[in-house]
């Protein structure tokens, strides 16, 4: 047996660690949850990690998981051991290669994080909708419940389809495994060269195709033999059941760990069983335990092999006893009669019965029912609920747990306070963070180091939703003598330590309902520790004092502020949660903590590490203990969440959500088709910022570059009459409107959103006037937020409540009058320092009353539709963008989609107007259809007419046509449709459907936000990343240059195409967007978008974009097809030649010179690469934009003549 060795790993890493060590080829593509098998195999391979034969694998990144099918397939068939990684809709994009390979009998693992799919909603958690999806294809499934069961089984898939020639789809639960640290069990290279047949390898390397023995495979087959050959693998897929499980007792032999296809745990004589697969196994064995000690004859049935389907291992493996059943399926199958497994189980007694070897002598009553799906929580409280519901004369089949169907009423109740006893001797400790701070990555270290310096077992489970750095994280560590089985959060009255790292919260969550008696609370604050007591909520001073909790706090920003690290606390927070906790020795637990900073940080520079020593360091002497009075003294309780006049449909539903409590609504209040009103995220009020910009009216020049870079549109301008300010608060600001557009009697305002400003300072940044008497003094500049808190919230309100300008009487060419456009883009959950959001807002500001949007997946489509507030909204006449978005792959062929209907509609309803011209009128029609819809002007006359239309349609009560019009009428007045998405999108897997919307000449506007990487899903490399770039899936830098997709594109010559930052130069970015839209057909932008995976701060963000600009790197250009048209040579270039040396650029972003320090040699060779490149690039961009367009050379052969 081998010898023991611990691990604190998670279950993505767990299964990398053996597939990587298992195969030759590994193909990926990133998707979450999956993402980090693939980049740990990229890493492994890119620092020389070698396989067990001891050559080092290849990684092959592909354009879609569709290519990684491909790729795999192609591997196989030439002998090679290959494996992929995938979830969710990446692996239904696998389907038909998955029933290619497993039709050739190709030995094969896919390892998978099952996940949600997309249906009246994405969702990026888990459960097994995916899976269940390809359980037709004739892989083979097996199905992990545990971070070891998932390295453990990734080992026993390996070995058993190299023997049994089935491949293989290895799964366990998104998030739930994929993501939750635990302390396991290696797998040793002793067992793998054990299970791992060498004479099984050899043969299908022998099967390989070869010139040398060659063999057509792949035919085509015909009505007459096509049947039979589907037949002759049922021996195959007979053989395997019984192949899994000697494997399995092969590797009991080896490592002492024992596992069955069916294992069965709980009470001999047990009448009441539960059958389920995945991570729910974990809490309903828990549960089991629990309930059996209470004398309850219960039990639970694992299924670990779920395909083939053993069905006579499977009930051999029930008690005798059992007499009621429930079979738990983790997936919805509308329409049918039953969930997946659920179905197996009663086909499997059924047949049985019916053949006469049933092990039981009277068929057992079966339910089924649904749980977990997206990752909802499955307690110990819901387990007990369906053993009760199986004690029932008659129990309710096909119901739900989880959740309130007061509409079908499938739901179980359940009691939400059920706990087992299983944490009686263990510590359970909750962190509450943001995104952006590394509460998730301090955690993280934080459990390693308690499960790999001492004895106990360890549990961390992070919980994020899929927005971006500004939403609230929860970390659930657990710790404690015995294996943990619980895999569910931390509930109320639970946990001995709570840190809460951000001192909004405490305003918005009732963080301390999850307090134990005698727990421990840390807060970070700025206030003193004799002032911290006097802020707290009254309700939670109340929980403090009838909980005995003792309180401590720190101002780990400021201690933060002071080592160098900017907003980051994390390891401070983490140092204070070991001085405090005690679980390790301080001064271990302190070098644990160092050496886990320099393992993170280590290939990001020196300079980084010492910052976190120094913050480690200064911690302990800014920690205190908080004195606790005998009773509450707080005068306030916390506020409501959302103002009391919000809509209703957000007071009811919305701020359900934002508080913390969406488990709690019920089917009823949910949308059926998945619609949602606009303009939630208004009433959401995050509260991030430390600081915010305050306006000089005195010294501004009202330029209007600070809300043109504002991520969040969290500052604006607004021009009114004067005597609209009169009854201002006394701090509201106001000046005389500058300039000759606009009228004497006007003032211009800039205001700030205090609740809704992250605080990033962008805008202070781009504010180009500066004190002559002060240089440090800006017309913009940032002071705290709270001394002027208040004052700024009743200005806020003052400023909505005035009127917007006259769209039609703005200036749009020019900064200052766009950016009195209304912005129908707001509040996202985007990053602090966002480069993508900026080009958003502005599209909407200039045609959002009329923009109907397709967004691929990706950052913009989870920043802007993720629950529970979206930041797109509408105008105060309710108009507003128009968003869907459907898939990654096919959004540039959906807003395809969307430009022929509208053109379509708009065609019929010019049809139906010539159709019922008398009866409408002559005048009313011809103006209708005549009407030019070029300027806002025109567009607000068009609407005026389709108004009369609809009034008159509605009095031709007897005409049938007339009605149809009426539906259809809104299709007069101009639609402006934007297909959106990212590099990963449209350079990658879109591609083709990007190509094909250029070439096919339709109305549409494209825009790409480009990061170059793939940042939605942690940051991998996309054909966008440049050459020598790290990024996750190209850990020794990308070797090639980026892909010049504006180039491909102004090969059509009918695509209007620009490339534009809009911080290095405003003026073209809005020209080009004004542009793109008039032109009539096809446009793409392409926009260059600074990222937090570019290894920089954002602050820096407008630094950024001039350095790639000036260095090359980014040209700035416009191809415009109209210019053609007139004889003039089409392409403009609106940067000048490269001015300094592309390392200027590439040194300042760790994306880059992180590269210097693991590959040197390959960054020096990349770096002179990447260099000559731009030089190149540029020279052949100057020397087009330099030819003669057609009326130049007309003029020439005039001359000649």
């Amino acid at each position: 047996m081998q010898t023991t060795r611990w691990l604190m790993i998670d279950g993505n890493e767990a299964t990398a660690t053996i597939a990587h060590r298992l195969s030759e080829v590994c193909a990926i593509y990133p998707i979450t949850p999956a993402s980090a098998m693939g980049e740990w195999a990229d890493e492994w391979s890119a620092q020389g990690r070698t396989n067990l034969w001891g050559t080092v694998p290849q990684i092959a990144q592909m354009q879609s998981e569709g290519g990684a099918a491909g790729a795999v397939h192609g591997a196989l068939q030439l002998g090679s051991l290959a494996t992929t990684f995938t979830a969710s809709q990446g692996l239904l994009l696998m389907i038909p290669n998955m029933y290619k390979i497993a039709g050739e009998l190709t030995p094969v693992v896919v390892h998978v994080a099952a996940r949600s799919l997309a249906c009246q909603a994405l969702s990026i958690f888990g459960d097994h909708s995916d899976v269940m999806a390809v359980r037709q294809t004739g892989f083979a499934m097996l199905c992990a419940g545990s971070v070891q069961e998932a390295m453990d089984f990734a080992v026993i898939s390996h070995a058993a389809t190299l023997i049994g020639r089935l491949p293989v789809l290895h799964f366990f639960d998104g998030f739930r495994t994929s993501h939750e640290v635990a302390k396991i069990q290696a797998v040793g290279d002793e067992v793998l060269h054990a299970l791992i047949s060498q004479e099984a390898l050899h043969a299908h390397r022998a099967r390989a195709m070869s010139p040398d023995q060659p063999v057509l495979r792949g035919t085509a087959q015909n009505p007459d033999v096509y049947f039979q050959g589907r037949e002759t693998v049922n021996t195959f897929y007979l053989a395997f059941p019984k192949l899994v499980q000697q494997l399995m007792d092969q590797f009991a032999q080896l490592t002492g760990r024992h596992y069955h296809l069916y294992e069965y745990h709980g009470a001999a004589d047990a009448e009441r069983v539960i059958i389920i697969m995945g991570s729910g196994a974990e809490t309903v064995h828990e549960t089991v335990d629990h309930l059996q000690a209470s004398g309850e004859k219960v039990g639970i049935l694992r299924v670990r092999l779920y395909r083939p389907l053993d069905a006579q291992a499977l009930l051999a493996a029930l008690p005798a006893s059992v007499k009621q059943i429930a079979v738990l399926d983790r997936t919805k199958e509308p329409g049918s009669d039953g969930e997946p497994l659920y179905k197996d189980v009663i086909t499997a007694l059924a047949q049985a019965q019916m053949q006469g070897n049933s092990p039981f002598t009277e068929l057992p009553t079966v339910i089924g029912g649904r749980y977990g799906l997206s990752s909802k929580e499955f307690t110990p409280g819901m387990v007990a609920a369906i053993f009760k519901e199986l004690q029932q004369d008659q129990p309710k089949n096909g119901f739900t747990i989880g959740i309130y169907d007061d509409v079908t009423h499938t739901s179980l109740e359940w009691d939400e306070h059920f706990h087992t006893d299983a944490h009686t001797e263990s510590v359970q400790a909750l962190f509450y963070g943001l995104g952006s701070d590394g509460t998730v990555s301090a955690n993280k270290n934080s459990i390693k180091i308690i499960g790999e310096t001492t004895d106990l077992y360890a549990q961390g489970y992070f919980v994020y939703d899929s927005k971006k750095s500004g939403a609230m994280t929860v970390s659930h560590l657990r710790f404690g003598p015995q294996p943990i089985r619980s895999t569910y959060l931390i509930g109320d009255h639970q946990a001995q330590f709570i840190g809460c790292h951000q001192p909004q919260f405490i305003e918005r969550f009732e963080m301390l309902d999850k307090a134990a008696p005698s727990a421990v609370f840390l807060l970070n604050t700025s206030h003193a520790p004799d002032q911290v007591w006097d802020q707290l909520p009254r309700r939670m001073q109340e929980q403090i004092i009838e909980k005995n909790i003792r309180v401590y706090c720190i101002d780990a920003y400021d201690v933060a502020q002071k080592a160098s690290m900017g907003k980051r606390i994390n390891t401070i927070m983490q140092t204070c949660f070991f001085a405090i906790s005690g679980v390790v020795p301080r001064e271990q637990a302190i070098a644990s903590i160092k050496q886990a900073v320099q393992n993170t940080y280590g290939s990001k520079g020196q300079s980084i590490i010492d910052f976190n020593f120094k913050a480690i360091d200064a911690t302990l002497a800014s920690l205190y203990e908080v004195p606790v009075p005998s009773e509450a003294t707080s005068t306030f309780e916390r506020p409501p969440l959302v103002d009391e006049n919000a809509p209703d449909f957000i007071g009811r539903f919305t701020a359900r959500l934002i508080a913390g409590e969406g488990d709690r609504v019920p089917v009823s209040m949910m949308p059926v088709d998945g619609s949602f009103p606009l303009g939630s995220a208004a009433y959401e009020k995050r509260k991030l910022a430390l600081e915010i910009p305050v306006w000089d009216a005195e010294l501004c020049t009202q330029c209007g570059k600070c809300p043109m870079v504002c991520p969040h549109a969290a500052i604006r301008s607004k021009l009114v009459p004067k005597d609209l300010v009169a009854d201002a608060p006394d701090s509201f600001k106001t000046h005389p409107v500058l300039g000759r557009d606009y009228p004497d009697d006007h003032v211009m305002m800039y205001q700030v959103s205090p609740d809704d400003c992250t605080g990033c300072g962008l805008c202070v940044d781009i504010c180009p006037i500066r004190d002559k008497s002060n240089a440090s003094h800006k017309a913009l500049n940032m002071e705290p937020i709270e001394p002027i808190h208040t004052q700024e919230q009743d200005n806020w309100r003052f400023f909505e409540a005035l009127p917007e300008y006259d769209r039609s009487a703005l200036k749009h060419s020019t900064i200052k009058g766009a950016m009195l456009l209304e912005p129908l883009f707001e509040f996202s959950g985007a990053c602090v320092g966002c480069g993508e959001t900026p080009y958003l807002k502005l599209a909407t500001q200039l045609f959002g009353d009329r923009m109907v949007v397709a967004n691929a997946t990706g950052c913009s489509s989870i920043y802007g539709a993720n629950l529970p507030t979206t930041p797109w909204t509408v105008n105060a006449d309710g108009r507003g963008p128009a968003w869907n978005n459907s898939l990654f792959e096919d959004n540039a062929e959906f807003g395809l989609g969307m430009r022929i209907a509208i053109d379509q509609q708009n065609t019929y309803a010019q049809e139906l107007l010539a159709e019922l011209r008398d009866s409408i009128g002559a005048e009313l029609v011809d103006a209708l259809l005549t009407a030019e819809q070029n300027t806002e002007q025109e567009i607000a006359e068009q609407r005026v007419r389709v108004e009369q239309l609809k009034q008159r349609l509605a009095e031709l009560t007897d005409q049938s046509r007339a009605k149809e019009l009426l539906t259809i009428a809104e299709h007069l007045v101009v639609r402006s449709v934007w297909i959106i998405g990212g590099d990963g999108w449209a350079y990658d897997i879109g591609y083709g459907g990007l190509d094909h919307v250029l070439a096919s000449g339709r109305n549409v506007n494209i825009l790409v936000l480009d990061t170059e990487v793939y940042s939605n899903t942690g940051g991998q490399t996309s054909k966008a990343t440049p050459r020598g770039a790290v990024a996750k899936f190209s850990n020794a830098g990308k070797p090639t240059a980026k892909k010049d997709l504006a180039m491909l594109a102004m090969g059509y010559e009918n695509v209007y195409v620009a490339k534009v930052a809009y911080g290095a130069k405003d003026t073209q970015t809005l020209r080009a967007f004004i542009d793109a839209a008039a032109h009539d057909g096809p446009s793409l932008i392409i926009a260059y978008s600074p990222c937090i995976a570019h290894g920089v701060d954002l602050t820096h963000n407008h630094r950024q974009q001039n350095l790639a600009v000036k260095s090359g790197h980014w040209p700035l250009f416009r191809y415009e097809p109209s210019r053609a048209e007139k004889g003039l040579n089409p392409l403009r270039l609106d940067s000048a030649a490269p001015s300094i040396d592309y390392t200027e650029f590439s040194s300042t972003e760790a994306r880059f010179s992180m590269l210097n320090r693991t590959y040197p040699k390959a960054a020096k060779a990349y770096q002179k690469q990447a260099q000559e490149d731009v030089i190149a690039r540029f020279a052949h961009y100057q020397s087009l934009a330099d030819l003669p367009g057609a009326a130049d050379l007309e003029k020439k052969e005039s001359g000649d003549d």
